[in-house]
């Protein structure tokens, strides 16, 4: 029978459907539209405050876990709200910041347990409002957010940052606290409105952060500064960029050292990059290589990229005694972006002419420039048989790419550009001409003693 026309059906009533279908379609809402609810009527505001709804959001951005959970003796949601109190402004950036620390700090405490002795403690907010006041700019929200987690770290060796050592070069960077980078705030042309990051004790070397748009720099940039050596100006500063952001700069770096991108040697890390097809193998002889770019010894005017690369040399466990050889010479070939080839020969490695034997490792490091911005070398080493001193043979050495990282050129250089090209003669460089023999300083990475504080390599002219 139909219903009287004049009879309409009865609005549906939130207070009429059952609870758990309710309490499902809160679990799929976010913090604010859950917090919303509470306000809009009794039944929504009961049903939001259900412990369980804020759990998710708890764990999803605050990382909080069952134990700590525990530890507190408080609700989920009593837990959400005093640290939204206390970090809200970071909502966007703490649980990935807080992941990245959290798993650096356990990936270096089983290796490296002295690096993590020299973190600090977190600021406060007032401490980073008192910084922003010093230095007249405002700090991003994830710079700031990292530092309520870890004020940096002390000013000690090894560096939290990486490391790089040749035989007469050593660097190791530091991530500066909060006073330590407000100090180093730079005012001055060619790096005004720049922040430190980081700091190396004996390069001087340093990573801003450009806290404004000026110079030619983007906002939150993160670059080396690389002076012009052939201005006049002493602001012409060129940059190699490193970052886009501090979020992007900062969880890049710990993905690839916790990942074992990066490799931990002699409890440090080392800011070489493993391209997993820089590998060859010729009989029972595997050659792998690892690549860096190196910004203190490297300039843009005049064209000089400095690279330093790490070789293995590994004989297979499963080999045969006899298999035993020692290496004799080396060879390389070295190709610039331009196509310009380069042959060169000499006897063994570092000076030394190790024997590989089943199961044993050699390793070492060395360098070499080019006056393009890429290059690649191969080649191969040449080996005698221990058993069979007249059998002779070469194993291969894969193909290697050096790429500098992208750069910016000073403004300061663009604005005087018509001047410096009256002097051209004068400052005049052959870009054509690269490194010979990339042995000749040669270090074996088994030896990573820190050499005196050196400001130049002998291969930079």
């Amino acid at each position: 029978m139909a219903a009287p026309p004049d009879m309409e059906p009865s609005a549906l009533s939130l207070e009429l459907l059952p609870t758990d279908p309710l309490l499902l379609i809160l679990s799929f809402l976010d913090y604010r539209d859950l917090m919303s609810c509470c306000y809009l009527s009794r039944r929504l505001n009961q049903l939001s405050s259900h412990d369980p709804l804020w759990k998710r959001h708890c764990k999803k951005y605050w990382l909080i876990s069952e134990e700590e959970k525990s530890q507190r003796n408080q609700s989920w949601k009593a837990i959400f709200i005093s640290t939204y109190s206390d970090l809200g402004r970071y909502i966007r950036y703490y649980a990935t910041l807080k992941k990245a620390w959290d798993d650096l700090e356990k990936y270096l405490g089983q290796r490296c347990p002295r690096m993590i002795g020299s973190l600090k403690e977190s600021v406060r907010e007032e401490d980073l409002d008192a910084v922003e006041a010093q230095i007249g700019c405002k700090l991003p929200d994830d710079y700031r957010c990292s530092f309520r987690i870890h004020n940096g770290q002390k000013l000690v060796v090894p560096g939290l940052m990486g490391s790089m050592a040749l035989s007469n070069h050593y660097r190791s960077e530091d991530l500066l606290d909060i006073d330590t980078a407000a100090g180093g705030f730079q005012q001055r042309l060619g790096l005004k409105q720049c922040l430190p990051l980081t700091f190396c004790i004996h390069t001087g070397l340093s990573q801003y952060m450009a806290l404004e748009s000026v110079e030619g720099r983007n906002k939150y940039e993160i670059f080396y500064q690389c002076p012009d050596q052939m201005a006049r100006n002493p602001s012409a500063i060129d940059m190699f960029i490193t970052g886009t952001s501090y979020l992007e700069w900062f969880t890049s770096y710990v993905n690839k050292v916790v990942t074992g991108g990066y490799p931990i040697i002699r409890d440090q890390i080392f800011r070489y990059v493993h391209d997993k097809e820089c590998v060859a193998t010729t009989g029972d002889i595997t050659v792998s290589v690892s690549t860096s770019f190196l910004p203190e010894l490297s300039s843009v005017h005049p064209p000089h990229y400095f690279f330093t690369y790490r070789i293995r040399i590994e004989m297979s466990k499963d080999a045969l005694p006899e298999k035993a050889c020692q290496l004799d010479s080396r060879y390389w070939r070295i190709t610039n972006a331009k196509g310009d080839v380069e042959e060169v020969q000499g006897p063994g490695v570092v000076g030394e002419f190790p024997i590989i034997s089943p199961g044993r490792v050699y390793e070492y490091t060395s360098c070499t420039t080019f006056s393009t911005t890429s290059g690649y070398m191969e080649g191969y080493y040449t080996f005698h048989c221990l058993y069979y001193k007249d059998k002779f043979f070469n194993v291969t050495i894969p193909r290697f790419h050096m790429v500098c990282p992208t750069f910016k050129v000073s403004t300061a250089r663009m604005v005087s550009e018509d001047a410096l090209e009256t002097n051209h003669n004068e400052y005049a460089v052959d870009e054509d001409e690269d490194s010979t023999d990339t042995d000749e300083y040669e270090d074996r990475r088994r030896v990573l003693d820190i050499p005196a504080p050196s400001g130049r390599c002998p291969r930079h002219t």
